[in-house]
């Protein structure tokens, strides 16, 4: 894994796109770069496809940069910026565990795309992070979608933003549902994005209490498989160093597939916040749904992904 501490991206050394992408664009096309970037889709597939087959946590940690910087400030690569005084998006605890893969990832498939002379400094660090999405959940088996295009990056980045503003591992249903919804996301859209944990990893000391400490009463959490339990426990001792981490499904967890939701089925989602879509009976059919079908998964995964890829974009003129 690429040292996180190590990728910084300056200010100074994004492109400023404001006379790059047109003042007429007013809202996002799959054919944003049809004239100005032809094979920028290409290009960034074949990037993307390069730095997947140097290491498999390309993937989940390009999917997971994408999530936390639409929710932080919308659509606009501003989880890429450093400020030089710590003070950025990325520096916030809630930001501090994304993987460097993922930044990686982005600033390579930047190159490879300024690389080409008709395409230098015309295409938006925000949409090669979504285009990047896209390919890395098709190379671990997940559906191809189109990914409308036309994100301005924005220039602000604070880490003062990032409060309050991403799900915690502990959230119950209806912190869930209000989280997403501020964005425009049904709870369909919330559990399907849930799913991206089919590919996901989290470090021990996010879930230890569920394992170690939950209550009074009952040590292990009871909503948790036991059996699954006490596996957790082995990987994740107490006073386990705190950059260990593991795979959020336990079965599958190379494949972008709907296995997340047949374990929660089972007791074994990982998180609180991934149990309780099968523990609370007001989610629980949608779990049963995608648990049966991995076509209904991935048909609701391209729509929910789709429509946050829309939050708070920056497109023509307007102001980063």
């Amino acid at each position: 894994m690429e040292n996180r501490s190590k990728i910084v991206v300056s200010l100074v050394l994004l492109p400023l796109l404001l006379t790059t992408i047109s003042a007429q664009s007013t809202k996002l096309t799959p054919n944003f770069y049809k004239t100005t970037c032809p094979n920028v889709e290409s290009i960034v597939r074949s990037a993307v496809q390069k730095k997947f087959q140097q290491t498999f946590v390309t993937a989940p940690a390009t999917l997971r940069l994408f999530f936390h910087d639409c929710f932080v400030r919308g659509c606009d690569a501003s989880i890429l910026l450093a400020t030089g005084n710590g003070n950025a998006e990325k520096d916030h605890p809630d930001d501090i565990s994304l993987a460097g893969d993922g930044f990686d990832t982005v600033i390579k498939a930047k190159a490879a795309v300024d690389s080409n002379p008709q395409c230098r400094n015309k295409v938006s660090c925000a949409d090669i992070l979504a285009l990047a999405t896209r390919d890395v959940v098709q190379l671990t088996g997940g559906p191809f979608y189109r990914v409308e295009l036309g994100r301005r990056d924005g220039r602000i980045s604070t880490k003062a933003s990032v409060q309050r503003q991403l799900p915690g591992p502990n959230f119950k249903l209806d912190q869930l549902n209000s989280m997403f919804a501020r964005h425009g996301l049904s709870q369909t859209d919330m559990i399907a994005l849930s799913g991206a944990h089919t590919i996901g990893f989290a470090h021990c000391g996010r879930f230890s209490k569920r394992i170690f400490n939950f209550s009074p009463r009952n040590i292990i959490d009871p909503t948790l498989n036991f059996r699954y339990a006490l596996q957790l426990r082995q990987m994740c001792p107490r006073n386990v160093d705190p950059r260990i981490a593991i795979n959020m499904d336990p079965t599958t967890p190379r494949t972008f597939d709907n296995a997340y939701y047949k374990n929660l089925q089972q007791g074994m989602g990982l998180f609180t916040s991934d149990q309780v879509l099968f523990s609370d009976p007001r989610s629980r059919g949608t779990v049963n749904l995608f648990a049966s079908s991995n076509a209904a998964f991935h048909n609701a995964f391209v729509a929910a992904i789709t429509k946050l890829g829309r939050v708070g974009v920056l497109t023509g003129k307007q102001d980063a």
